[in-house]
C-alpha cells in the first residue's frame, strides 16, 4: 500500500525547494546586474531584493522566506566586498547584512496570512504583506547600522556630529517608502495571479 501522506510530504518538499532555488537564482542574478538588484543612491544603495523573498514567503511559508533571505543577505555581503561605497564597511557585519533579510520573510508571511484572516482579499493581504516587509528590511538595517555605528556611520557620510537617528529617519522615508511601495504593488499583483492558477 502506497503512503500517501509520504508521497505528498515529499512532492511539498520538491516544490518548497524549486521555489528557493528559482527565487534565490533570481535574486543572485539581479544582485549581478547594475540598478536592478542594488541601486546607487549617493552614499547609499536602494533595492529591490527583498521582494523575490516576499514572493517566497506569501507561495511557501516563513522557512522558504527566510531561506530566500538568506541568499539576499549573502549577496548583500558580498556586493558590499566587491562593489564598495563609502557606507559598504558597516554591511560586511551579518548583523546589517544577513538577519534582517533573513526576517523579511518571517514578518511578510504573518503579514498575508494575518491580513488574509480579516479581509479575505489576496490583493490586500499581497500588497500589506510587500509594503510591511519592505519597511522590515529598511528598519532593520537601518536600524542596525544605528545601534551598532550610529557615529561611525555619520562619520562616514561626512555628516560628524550630527544627529544620527533624524538621519537615519530620513533615509528611511525617501529610500524606503518608495521600496515599499514598488514592493507592495509588485507582491499584491504576484500573488493575485499566483491564486488565480491555483498556487497558493
Amino acid at each position: 500500500m502506497i503512503n500517501t501522506n509520504a508521497s505528498a510530504q515529499r512532492r511539498l518538499n520538491v516544490r518548497k525547494m524549486t521555489v528557493i532555488g528559482v527565487l534565490s537564482a533570481i535574486s543572485i542574478m539581479m544582485s549581478m546586474l547594475p540598478f536592478i538588484g542594488y541601486i546607487p543612491i549617493g552614499p547609499t544603495k536602494a533595492t529591490i531584493m527583498h521582494i523575490p523573498v516576499i514572493i517566497g514567503a506569501i507561495i511557501e511559508g516563513p522557512v522558504v522566506g527566510a531561506t530566500i533571505g538568506l541568499i539576499f543577505g549573502l549577496t548583500s555581503l558580498w556586493n558590499a566586498m566587491t562593489q564598495p561605497t563609502i557606507t559598504s564597511i558597516f554591511f560586511l557585519n551579518p548583523l546589517v547584512s544577513i538577519l534582517p533579510r533573513v526576517l523579511i520573510g518571517v514578518v511578510a508571511y504573518y503579514v498575508y496570512q494575518g491580513i488574509y484572516k480579516i479581509s479575505k482579499k489576496v490583493y490586500v493581504s499581497g500588497f500589506m504583506a510587500g509594503l510591511i516587509g519592505s519597511l522590515a528590511n529598511t528598519a532593520g538595517v537601518l536600524g542596525m547600522i544605528y545601534v551598532l555605528y550610529a557615529d561611525k556611520y555619520m562619520e562616514r557620510i561626512g555628516q560628524a556630529g550630527a544627529d544620527a537617528g533624524k538621519w537615519l529617519f530620513t533615509l528611511a522615508a525617501t529610500n524606503g517608502v518608495p521600496e515599499a511601495l514598488v514592493a507592495a504593488l509588485i507582491v499584491s499583483a504576484v500573488s493575485v495571479s499566483l491564486i488565480r492558477k491555483g498556487k497558493k
